[in-house]
């Protein structure tokens, strides 16, 4: 090795020492403080003569958050925000602390004071409107909700193969519903599994002495009521208070199964209760329709036919045999018919026997 290549590495490691001195030169010259805003770190380094108010002005300047919108929380110190208690702490204390920054941009804090300006212009309309009276309102009874939850139609069910079962469902919905409805049901302790419709073609028998409907029928004392909710034609409703009137007939079949005293003293009781605790007045359309097919000429309408094919029909044929169990439909009407001649003798006897109902019942 020759003297200048020598001279040259001496000269390089010489100014190499130099560097390095000068580098430690400026890190002891200088503080980096890690400051966390919004959940992302944000490291400024400033001289190591720089305060809390050096820090609070590089912030504004990198980060756009002016001093009146910034607040520190410090770890061991609590909370800082200009203008500071001491404007002269030493960043260089803070270098070693979590420090989080909570503070709105000005381009933030605009848009939340226009934000807050907008409500109060609201706020100003709706207060200046004139003020309507609150009427006060009942306490709830918790009591009368659980009872009409337990005595109640579980499972409402329109025939599928009908049309609009849509329809039937909003009908039959609007029967649970009804306000005398839940009130004899809750008082009586009804409770049916399973209120339905039937089809009108399979409940209507004509012959050389008309036509007779069956508008209703209870099965095994309430585990099933049908009713008869549309027109023969399938066009439209029948008449939703003969309708309502039907039910409390089949809901007296709960309890009563043939035509006795007992049974019409409990139909007229409960058809006495529906109405009064109806509140609505009037009926009410569905779907803006209503209809209703009367009994005119040889036609004749029957709610059901009482203990044979209506209020203690058995599904399944499993119990014990009941009066007129295996007739057929024929055998059945003319039995009913029988029943209606005795009655009608009874009355002009001057017995008490209820007369026909303004639907046509039996």
């Amino acid at each position: 090795m020759n003297e200048d290549t020598q001279w040259i590495r001496d000269l390089g490691a010489a100014l190499g020492n130099g560097k390095k001195r000068t580098c430690a030169k400026f890190k002891r010259q200088s503080v980096s403080v890690t400051v966390t805003h919004h959940g992302a770190p944000h490291t400024f380094t400033l001289p190591s003569s720089s305060t809390i108010s050096d820090l609070s002005d590089a912030i504004d300047s990198e980060l756009s958050i002016p001093p009146e919108n910034q607040k520190f929380m410090v770890s061991k110190l609590g909370l800082l925000k200009p203008p500071f208690k001491d404007p002269n702490l030493s960043i260089a204390t803070l270098s070693d602390k979590k420090i989080t920054l909570m503070g709105s941009t000005a381009a933030e804090a605009s848009s939340i004071a226009q934000t807050s300006a907008n409500v109060a212009k609201s706020t100003s309309r709706l207060t200046s409107r004139p003020k309507q009276t609150v009427k006060a309102y009942k306490s709830r009874d918790w009591k009368k909700d659980q009872e009409e939850s337990l005595y109640t139609f579980t499972t409402l069910r329109p025939l599928p193969n009908l049309p609009n079962p849509d329809r039937s469902l909003k009908f039959l919905q609007r029967l649970k519903d009804d306000a005398g409805i839940k009130a004899a049901m809750r008082k009586h302790k009804f409770s049916v599994p399973l209120l339905t419709e039937m089809d009108p073609i399979s409940y209507t028998e004509s012959n050389h002495e008309g036509t007779t409907r069956t508008l209703g029928l209870n099965r095994n004392r309430g585990e099933v009521i049908e009713l008869r909710l549309r027109t023969d034609a399938y066009d439209g409703y029948r008449d939703y208070k003969t309708i309502r009137r039907t039910l409390c007939h089949e809901l007296a079949h709960n309890v009563w199964g043939p035509h006795d005293r007992n049974f019409w003293d409990l139909c007229h009781q409960i058809e006495k209760e529906v109405e009064a605790a109806d509140w609505r007045s009037g009926g009410h359309s569905l779907g803006n329709e209503e209809f209703y097919e009367g009994a005119s000429g040889n036609e004749e309408e029957v709610d059901d036919h009482g203990g044979w094919s209506g209020g203690e029909f058995v599904v399944g044929g499993g119990s014990a045999a009941l009066p007129g169990q295996g007739l057929t439909r024929r055998e059945v009407l003319a039995k009913a018919a029988e029943e209606r001649i005795k009655r009608l003798r009874e009355q002009g006897s001057g017995s008490q026997s209820p007369s026909r109902s303004a639907d046509g019942s039996a």
